[in-house]
């Protein structure tokens, strides 16, 4: 079968692998239709490495996956061949000690897919997954709207780790797939006054016409004060969706006192700074988060029952032969990109 794997710094070829076999029955081998772009799968492809998770080329990437069922393990039940499926990349050992505590997205084995030392990526004709991992697409969903189960997954938990309510005003900084997962996914839980910032006004147009209180560029203006003339006693939540310094530093200044501080987006450097006076005189709650739990079938019923509108996230689609061109157009921001599609039909 054919797969596109790296092969170095910003380099990808498409390359002829021995197609995967079914070695465990609980598995079920999988026919790829559709490969969403990460941002962490650019950070790979661009730099090699997400902080200690270092590239030995060659290597495949990708992990927001839609596909068909092909053959079953004998243990497999809720599946059969021809089944559509969106996939959760986390592999877990569900023994380990995070894994009975509900934690089973840091199981102390956990393997992913497209992360290096761990597992393979799914940019590949075929790939084999276990039953666990795999979720029926409902019917009335295309196989692109199930990739997009995995994004809006970590927004839903990360709006749900942040426990706040209708009542609370926030701030979303980095408009990327991510930050509109969030977006949308606090607009589900009835959150009216969002804040967005992006340095692409394509996606601050996006937000604007999804219903975002306000969207500011801080590369053209002073997000912090505009925003907070808008809300002159602070946020009460801010999710960083972008790895950036400078956006940890405004949404330090944009909290109030009791605020939270959500961590999600990946940074290429190894340490984020705190403000201490600031942290500590506002005392200011700062929550990691790392991907999701339980959230991929919610994703899925959501978007479904037409409760969450996916529709404006999908900005590009590349064939199969053009993988390459869609992670340059993700990893330079090129031509509004919000989530590029690879298809493999």
């Amino acid at each position: 079968m054919k797969a596109v794997v790296l092969t170095g710094i910003r380099q990808m070829k498409i390359k002829d692998i021995p197609e995967p076999i079914i070695t465990d029955n609980r598995d079920v081998l999988i026919k790829v239709s559709r490969i969403g772009v990460c941002g962490s799968d650019v950070h790979y492809y661009a730099s090699g490495r997400i902080g200690s998770q270092v590239v030995n080329y060659p290597f495949t990437v990708g992990h927001e996956m839609s596909g068909i069922v092909m053959e079953t393990g004998s243990a497999v039940s809720k599946l059969r061949p021809g089944d559509r499926v969106a996939i959760d990349p986390a592999l877990s050992c569900w023994k380990c000690d995070q894994c009975l505590a509900g934690r089973h997205h840091t199981c102390r084995e956990l393997k992913f897919l497209g992360c290096p030392g761990q597992a393979e990526g799914a940019l590949s004709e075929y790939i084999v997954m276990p039953e666990s991992s795999c979720y029926p697409v409902p019917e009335n969903l295309d196989m692109d709207q199930a990739v997009i189960s995995e994004p809006l997954a970590i927004g839903l938990y990360a709006i749900l780790k942040s426990e706040i309510t209708g009542d609370n005003k926030i701030g979303i900084l980095g408009f990327g797939p991510i930050g509109m997962s969030v977006f949308l996914s606090a607009r589900y839980n009835n959150v009216k006054d969002i804040y967005i910032t992006d340095r692409v006004d394509e996606r601050l147009n996006i937000a604007v016409k999804s219903g975002a209180s306000y969207a500011g560029n801080p590369d053209k203006t002073n997000i912090v004060k505009e925003i907070l003339n808008k809300e002159p006693l602070q946020l009460d939540a801010v999710f960083e969706c972008c790895g950036k310094q400078e956006a940890v530093d405004q949404a330090i200044d944009l909290l109030k006192p009791g605020g939270k501080l959500m961590v999600i987006g990946i940074p290429d450097f190894n340490r984020w700074s705190f403000s201490v006076d600031k942290t500590r005189r506002k005392e200011i709650t700062i929550q990691n988060i790392r991907r999701q739990v339980d959230c991929t079938k919610l994703a899925l019923d959501l978007i479904a029952e037409d409760k969450i509108n996916v529709s404006q996230m999908i900005t590009h689609h590349y064939r199969f032969e053009d993988t390459e061109k869609a992670f340059e157009l993700v990893s330079n921001y090129k031509d509004g990109v919000m989530k590029a599609i690879v298809e493999f039909e």
